[in-house]
């Protein structure tokens, strides 16, 4: 959740389109790209961050390039047509394909490809692991 936002509730927005930033490997030697867009939860980014951070053992240095600070708002069930929009329900970051979610420097390719490989397990799309040295 962010520290603080100018407006509470958040419309919809437009998620078309690829991701015009981070989408290279900028921090790290190794990548995790999406190649899918969603909404992504705060929820899910924090399972594939302990699942790195655990399969590294601490060894390395982690950086996760994505933040949940658009707000996602729901109505209660069984409730009728109007009474205004709904109160927040969580914090999710909006994810285009071709952004790089997190990045692994310090460890073994092997290491860190099988890092990433635990947090797509968690994450509900398609991603692609990327090193800098095979991106050109």
């Amino acid at each position: 959740m962010p520290a603080r936002v100018k407006y509470r509730k958040f419309q919809r927005g437009n998620r078309a389109g690829m991701a015009m930033t981070c989408n290279t490997v900028a921090f790290g030697e190794y990548g995790l790209q999406a190649l899918e867009r969603c909404w992504m939860d705060t929820k899910q980014i924090e399972a594939a961050r302990v699942a790195i951070s655990r399969n590294m053992k601490r060894r390395g240095k982690m950086w996760i390039r994505i933040f949940p600070q658009m707000s996602f708002t729901k109505k209660p069930l069984e409730t009728r047509m109007g009474h205004g929009k709904g109160g927040v329900e969580s914090w999710v970051a909006v994810i285009r394909p071709a952004t790089v979610m997190f990045e692994l420097d310090g460890v073994t390719e092997a290491v860190a490809r099988e890092s990433l490989r635990l947090a797509a397990t968690k994450l509900p799309i398609k991603t692609k692991f990327i090193s800098r040295h095979k991106m050109g």
